[in-house]
């Protein structure tokens, strides 16, 4: 499976498309040119390779149906995803209802979190960094990490 890492800028055109950067490209597996789109849980949308999303399309579907929270979950993780492919010059397409979702104007960022890649509004991402000091990202990372005392593993 891809690791993705890094933030790549990117541009959309008139006709709702943006170049893979080259930096994500490096990293898929040879041929991978089909692609799924989702919702993001924040206002980003995020894409995975078929092979990542049939791992988090797994997971969702052993949720229990007879809770109510996994079905609002369900419904409205799932409602969202989309089959995108990469043309012959390397450009996805967004579908118009996912790209207003996430307010996705003329520039953008690509996240690469591993498995899967943020596609973020550069604006709305610039403004997640701007409204997160420094103090609570500390806190954050200390709960996240497991504590002040524990060594992050390097």
């Amino acid at each position: 499976m891809s690791t993705f890492r890094g933030e790549y800028e990117a541009t959309v055109d008139a006709k709702a498309r943006f170049l893979l950067p080259a930096g994500i490209k490096k990293k898929l597996p040879e041929g991978t040119t089909v692609f799924m789109l989702n919702r993001g849980i924040e206002k980003c949308l995020t894409l995975y390779t078929e092979q990542s999303w049939e791992v988090t399309e797994q997971q969702v579907s052993q949720l229990n149906d007879f809770d109510e929270d996994n079905r609002i979950f369900r419904r409205r993780f799932l409602g969202g995803i989309t089959e995108v492919e990469l043309d012959v010059a390397g450009r996805m397409l967004l579908p118009s209802s996912l790209k207003e979702y996430a307010g996705l104007q003329k520039d953008i960022i690509l996240i690469g979190l591993g498995d899967k890649i943020e596609i973020w509004d550069t604006v709305r991402y610039k403004q997640l960094f701007e409204e997160f000091s420094s103090d609570t990202y500390s806190k954050l990372a200390t709960k996240v990490m497991g504590g002040q005392n524990k060594a992050p593993n390097v």
